[in-house]
């Protein structure tokens, strides 16, 4: 007898007619591809294959995929800016020593950091001063003795950086090159004599221990009498500004010298900070373009230096 049903008069398996054959589909929801009429197509360890993705969807998927990448980094650029401003603003700021006033207590190329939170908050905060507001947010008086940076008052915008000597209410003078504060000499004490070349020549140089009222004891270097700042007029600090010194008194163009040519009063409202630590230091002559220069004018003694 024949093993096929048509031969013995049989119908054929309604199971194995191709029209009854349950479409397949591919795990990604692909449209049903065709098996063909083999039954054993249908055999459950025959593979079953997702079609090919056409090469335009494959390109249309990898530009997405670089563009969501091109959002993040830029997400992730904004978000390190508004940081960094925000640590600026509200709490440090580094500054760059340009010249030799603050002589011999900061030298030219020293990095230092300043500290946003000492005097509060004032417009000269942030960024470009903008006018959002005027005086100071939680406003601290500085003490005699900070060294503070400050925007320069006759066009606020400059940064500069001296130490508190006068408060307001207070009158300071310099007499035959000797400092007073109301009326009483500050206690000075010679520590060291030298001669230094200058841009003047060789000169007889005095380092001294300068105590202010108050007890605040720092250095400051002197070029000896008769310099043109030596003696001067007596000036009675206005209330809400400061009288500002350099610690290189023949060097230093501050308080001593009227707004209009030097720096003169320097409103409360123009504080930027107080200086607080030197972080790295290099001599005059080290360039950012040239790594060489790095370790040829660097000076490690100067590295985390607390400042006085």
């Amino acid at each position: 007898m024949s093993d096929d049903p048509k031969a013995n008069g049989g119908a054929a398996d309604p199971a194995l007619d191709p029209a009854d054959q349950r479409p397949i589909w591919s795990d990604d929801g692909d449209a049903p591809f065709d098996m063909g009429d083999d039954p054993e197509a249908l055999d459950s360890e025959t593979p079953i294959y997702a079609p090919r993705r056409s090469r335009k969807a494959k390109r249309v998927k990898k530009e997405k995929s670089a563009s969501n990448e091109t959002v993040e980094i830029i997400k992730t650029v904004v978000f390190a800016l508004l940081i960094a401003l925000v640590l600026r603003v509200l709490l440090f700021q580094p500054f760059t020593i340009p010249s030799a006033s603050m002589e011999p207590n900061l030298y030219e190329g020293d990095y230092i950091v300043v500290s946003k939170w000492s005097y509060g908050y004032s417009k000269h905060s942030i960024p470009f001063s903008p006018p959002v507001f005027n005086g100071r947010i939680l406003g601290k008086a500085p003490e005699r003795g900070d060294i503070a940076v400050f925007k320069l008052p006759r066009d606020n915008k400059t940064d500069y950086i001296k130490r508190v000597i006068g408060l307001p209410g207070d009158k300071v003078q310099m007499i035959a090159n000797k400092l007073y504060i109301n009326g009483a000499p500050v206690q000075d004490v010679v520590v060291s004599r030298a001669q230094m070349a200058d841009m003047f020549g060789p000169r007889a140089v005095t380092q001294l221990r300068e105590t202010l009222p108050g007890g605040r004891t720092f250095m400051t270097q002197d070029f000896g009498p008769g310099g043109d700042l030596d003696d001067t007029p007596l000036y009675e600090v206005p209330a809400g500004h400061y009288f500002m010194m350099g610690d290189n008194r023949d060097n230093s163009i501050d308080s001593r010298v009227e707004m209009s040519a030097g720096v003169g009063m320097v409103p409360a409202e123009n504080l930027v900070g107080k200086a607080e630590i030197i972080m790295f230091s290099w001599t005059p002559g080290a360039s950012l373009f040239n790594p060489v220069s790095w370790f040829a004018n660097v000076r490690f003694s100067r590295f985390f230096k607390i400042l006085d």
